[in-house]
């Protein structure tokens, strides 16, 4: 065993496959994986770039990254609509979840720029955003905290009568604070649709899962419930995608909550200014041969859906998109001053 690591890391490691399964995927048709490549590639190609210029001193406080997660946050967000009135209550790692949910790359910029139209006016950089277009409700830092208000969220939809659902992201350590019992709890009671995406990416800021907690896995704890729960390949995006279509269905048929661990692994810090030296590099060798975008990009290609000439008009179209929202964000108006005091207190 490599210097380092632990009997759990190994384990956890070795139970899923490099390769994605080539088999029919509920919910989902073979139209739909070039979709789901795409606001991958998307994803990271915009987060690579608001991390040069972070380098560059262009951004003010924290990045933080998905890299190594893309696969959890697109296809988690792929099944949903926000048209139908289905909203999303994402975490700091699920950019993907709001790109595929409409957000425009655009936004993003500004937000992280502070620009005078961002959703935010340049009072919060980073990923603290609300788009409410797109039905999309900005995090707090508070772990679970935002559980309560999705739950909340969701009962509404079902107290209109729609058949609308609230889909919540958390990570592995939020998930041993008291909101994460109590809003899923209460979920359960009133079966509200609502899906808690729980990304399970190894480390709560610096701590191993093997100090978090002592069940087997996470999702074990929708039992106590009374819910679905599932344990998935978080770097599958066709599994993860599934899985979503399933709990959907689910609670759009009145029958409650679904809990959904999605097993993965945070490639770099907690944010940029965090070193990673915590992890292993052994572990993290061993997760880079599971890329979500480096395996499903060769699933796709060994299977014909997309090939060589595809791929690259995919990344012409992408960086072309990325170069126009960066260079809007840094041609937009800052801020006025006369702002700061606005949307602080109630009237």
């Amino acid at each position: 065993m490599p210097k380092n690591r632990t009997e759990t890391e190994v384990a956890e490691v070795a139970r899923y496959p490099h390769n994605i399964t080539n088999r029919k995927y509920e919910g989902l048709t073979e139209a739909d994986y070039p979709k789901l490549l795409y606001y991958m590639k998307l994803t990271r190609a915009s987060e690579n770039r608001i991390v040069k210029l972070y380098r560059q001193g262009k951004v003010v406080g924290g990045v933080y990254l998905g890299t190594g997660m893309e696969a959890t946050s697109v296809g988690s967000a792929y099944p949903l609509d926000h048209s139908k009135g289905d909203a999303l209550f994402p975490l700091i790692r699920d950019l993907g979840a709001m790109f595929t949910f409409g957000m425009s790359p655009r936004t993003y910029f500004c937000q992280y720029l502070n620009k005078a139209c961002s959703p935010t006016k340049g009072k919060d950089g980073n990923i603290h955003l609300t788009d409410p277009e797109h039905n999309i409700v900005g995090m707090i830092s508070h772990l679970s905290a935002m559980i309560p208000p999705a739950v909340g969220w969701a009962w509404a939809l079902k107290m209109r009568g729609t058949k609308g659902i609230a889909i919540n992201y958390i990570g592995n350590g939020g998930a041993q604070v008291g909101d994460f019992h109590e809003g899923l709890n209460f979920a359960a009671v009133i079966k509200a649709p609502f899906i808690l995406m729980l990304e399970n990416n190894q480390y709560a800021y610096s701590t191993p899962n093997e100090k978090q907690y002592a069940c087997k896995n996470l999702s074990d704890r929708a039992l106590g419930y009374g819910i679905p729960g599932y344990h998935i390949d978080g770097n599958n995006v066709l599994e993860v995608a599934e899985t979503v279509h399933k709990a959907v269905q689910h609670a759009r048929a009145g029958n409650g909550p679904s809990l959904i661990e999605a097993v993965t692994m945070r490639m770099r810090g907690h944010s940029e200014h965090d070193d990673h030296k915590y992890v292993p590099k052994e572990l993290l060798d061993e997760w880079s041969h599971r890329d979500p975008i480096e395996r499903f990009t060769a699933f796709l290609l060994e299977k014909g859906t997309v090939d060589e000439g595809a791929l690259q008009k995919m990344e012409q179209r992408i960086n072309g998109e990325v170069e126009e929202a960066m260079t809007f964000a840094e041609n937009a108006p800052g801020p006025d001053p006369a702002w700061a005091s606005q949307d602080v207190y109630a009237p």
